[in-house]
């Protein structure tokens, strides 16, 4: 169940600098899964001293039907899990 949709991260290309030269993006999901972390916490984290907002998290959840509290999802495993659309574009061409 998706909680909210609302934070993100972006890859760029830069150019070599000659005509239609750009260098290739060389991700894995090694290399994209710090991202995806980061963008996750909240924007107060060096202040705050929850890694996540956790209750703000279980209101989210309580609002889509699902009876969590804060601490239950601290207690929960956190992981990064990549779409197939995702992978596909990760997969060697």
């Amino acid at each position: 169940m998706l909680l909210h949709a609302d934070r993100g991260f972006t890859l760029t290309a830069r150019s070599t600098g000659v005509s239609g030269g750009v260098v290739p993006l060389v991700e894995t999901r090694e290399s994209i899964t710090p991202n995806v972390l980061n963008a996750v916490l909240p924007d107060d984290a060096e202040e705050s001293a929850e890694e996540h907002s956790w209750s703000w998290l279980a209101e989210l959840a309580r609002a889509r039907g699902l009876d969590a509290t804060a601490e239950d999802l601290r207690g929960l495993p956190y992981q990064v899990v990549f779409t197939d659309t995702v992978t596909r574009w990760l997969a060697p061409t």
